[in-house]
């Protein structure tokens, strides 16, 4: 799959403005400012096709990037403490309708930061995930900002942290260096290919 072909297509706001589930859909999840959009411009090799925004909590939508063979859905970070109740519904009802709808969901990328015990949210989500039985890995951002002892660290502490849920798939990712990029492509041509 050549991954440089990839284009914006559409945003959406509310689950009535969802484009028909026409191709098999990759779906990047995690909180806000845990870095989607830097994945997703490396996975594409692209600088700015996903916008990378200094304050959290920017995407209000759920953002379709298509490739010939299949598209990528960026949803909107969760826990951002700044933004407005309401607005947090409105995120929340957009992303459950999102995951409801009857679409082709072939893999979620659930990213955490792998410097931090993962939050509440995560835990959430991942929760979510698991019950509904969507086939899901993380991805662990910003793995370049550990040095060796402290990433042997964190990755101990990610098995217990994550001690409840059985067979999880953990990549170290950083789009500074490009780590886990081609294991990410990897898991998104396979589940493509199926």
């Amino acid at each position: 799959m050549n991954f440089d072909n990839a284009v914006f297509e559409f945003s959406a706001g509310k689950v009535s403005q969802l484009p028909a589930p026409s191709l098999p859909e990759i779906v990047f999840s995690g909180r806000s400012n845990v870095g989607k959009s830097s994945l997703i411009n490396k996975l594409l090799n692209r600088k700015s096709l996903a916008r990378v925004s200094a304050t959290p909590g920017k995407t209000g939508t759920v953002n379709f990037y298509r490739l010939p063979q299949v598209r990528l859905v960026d949803l909107p970070g969760y826990g951002y403490a700044k933004v407005s109740q309401a607005e947090k519904r409105r995120w929340a009802q957009l992303v459950e309708g999102y995951f409801q709808a009857q679409r082709d969901h072939r893999l979620v990328m659930q990213l955490v930061d792998m410097r931090h015990a993962p939050t509440a949210d995560d835990m959430h989500m991942i929760r979510f995930l698991c019950d509904a039985g969507f086939p899901f890995l993380i991805a662990l951002t910003k793995a370049d900002k550990l040095n060796k002892t402290e990433r042997a660290k964190r990755l101990a502490l990610l098995e217990q942290e994550f001690g409840e849920f059985e067979g999880l798939t953990l990549i170290p990712f950083s789009a500074v260096t490009g780590e886990g990029v081609e294991q990410l492509r990897a898991a998104i041509e396979q589940v493509v290919a199926q």
